[in-house]
């Protein structure tokens, strides 16, 4: 199988470097369609599906491989190997945001930049961390999913997309997530909303942009400034959007945020 196949990876653009997009839990590359064009006429762009997601091969998807995030990793080093040209800039949304942090800390020398956008590396408070919801929370949360996901995903889609003044994004959430086979759904949210990698944010030397909105459920402003106070070489922007997908609700803030941060790198 082809790496084309497995991850439906597509190119565009033009320019000496390459920016790669990575989408979140239950989403694909489509989400990207209001963000990528603002680059690609600097930069190549990549952008794919994970293995389980849009029309990525699903015949693919091996619980074991994807069972932690470094099996997401892996991949995204194997697409940036065959795809991209120049310095990488990796833009990933949610939980891709931490992927893609694996990935810099395995392979520091394919990445120039990375920008993460609502990114969370534990969902789950902990002591002095507030990572926005308790144990039980999530334990409700997944027996929810488990029990009913295109309930759950009518329900909880639109409070992730939160922007209340567009609400046709609640409902292209909601689409999305009922798109995604409910066996890897439910599946990838356990090592979703189950992850911690807190103790590797120490490790990243990889230039990061942590980008958040103001009002987030899923990433809350003190997970966004523990990051930033964690993380060398980091830069907190917050956008001024509620919900938790500025790349689709705020797209102009989310370019020109990223547009000043790659300014400050020389890229």
């Amino acid at each position: 199988m082809s790496i084309q196949a497995r991850n439906n990876v597509q190119t565009a653009g033009q320019g000496q470097a390459t920016m790669v997009f990575a989408h979140g839990f239950g989403c694909d590359q489509h989400m990207w369609r209001l963000m990528a064009p603002h680059f690609q006429g600097r930069f190549k762009t990549i952008l794919f599906d994970l293995v389980g997601s849009g029309n990525s091969d699903l015949s693919a998807y091996d619980m074991d491989k994807y069972g932690t995030l470094h099996g997401y990793a892996a991949d995204l080093i194997e697409i940036i190997d065959e795809f991209a040209d120049g310095p990488v800039v990796f833009v990933g949304h949610s939980v891709s945001a931490c992927i893609g942090m694996l990935a810099a800390i395995a392979a520091p020398q394919r990445f120039a930049a990375q920008v993460m956008v609502g990114p969370s590396p534990c969902y789950i408070n902990d002591g002095d961390y507030i990572g926005g919801f308790t144990r039980p929370d999530i334990d409700d949360l997944l027996s929810t999913l488990e029990r009913n996901y295109l309930g759950w995903s009518s329900t909880m889609a639109p409070a992730i997309m939160g922007s209340p003044a567009q609400p046709e994004l609640g409902v292209e959430l909601t689409n999305s997530f009922c798109r995604t086979d409910p066996d890897i759904a439910k599946h990838f949210a356990r090592v979703t909303f189950l992850s911690d990698h807190r103790a590797e944010l120490s490790q990243v030397t990889t230039p990061s942009l942590i980008l958040q909105c103001s009002e987030d459920i899923i990433a809350p402003r003190s997970v966004g400034q523990y990051m930033h106070r964690t993380m060398p070489h980091s830069t907190l922007r917050i956008i001024d959007n509620v919900g938790h997908c500025p790349h689709l609700s705020a797209p102009s803030a989310s370019a020109d945020a990223m547009g000043d941060f790659l300014r400050q790198l020389e890229i």
